[in-house]
């Protein structure tokens, strides 16, 4: 009998976190089970019509895939609209002529106590969106304010252009007189 080293690495939590996400919550057992045996009642009982059981297959997958949070063709909310597009069925097959399958899945969805994990990744990228929405929009405001006040100032300054032109004389030249206390000439240092 041979025994595992003391020194062997203890299961990291990412890993025992995985092997939790890989177990399947009850919900999507008890779907998997259900369709199984409806399926084979339907394929016994009609022989003649093989298309009922792979609907009532199509429509377990796709129920056991929303429950586990694991989507490959729809949104992933817990819909009939979204089990029928991850069924790839018209959503009249659940609610005219698979209506057990329908009633099944709307007892398993108030059975599960959590959201799948695509709703919360979907979730948690929203409020990421709508709060860089938000800084974006107090950006934008800002520049606003600062484009307006940047247009008043080049306004001041070309009245004060023009101001300066028409004092100028009939030659057109601007002297500039100096500025501040300074008695120096602008050419001395």
């Amino acid at each position: 009998m041979t025994t595992a080293p003391d020194d062997a690495p203890a299961p990291t939590k990412q890993e025992s976190n995985s092997a939790d996400a890989a177990t399947p919550p009850a919900a999507a057992g008890i779907a998997e089970t259900v369709g199984r045996v409806l399926a084979m009642a339907a394929a016994a009982a009609s022989p003649s019509r093989p298309g009922d059981a792979d609907e009532i297959e199509a429509i377990t997958d796709a129920m056991i895939r929303l429950l586990v949070g694991t989507p490959m063709r729809s949104d992933g909310q817990l819909t009939i609209k979204s089990l029928a597009e991850e069924a790839g069925l018209k959503r009249n097959k659940l609610t005219h002529k698979h209506t057990g399958l329908k009633d099944l899945f709307y007892a398993l969805v108030r059975m599960q106590d959590a959201r799948p994990r695509v709703v919360d990744d979907l979730k948690r990228k929203n409020d990421e969106l709508q709060r860089k929405l938000s800084r974006l929009r107090i950006e934008r405001n800002q520049l606003r304010t600062d484009f307006q006040q940047l247009v008043r100032v080049v306004h001041v300054i070309e009245v004060e252009n023009q101001q300066l032109r028409q004092s100028a004389g009939s030659d057109g030249v601007v002297r500039v007189l100096p500025v501040g206390t300074s008695h120096r000439s602008p050419g001395r240092r």
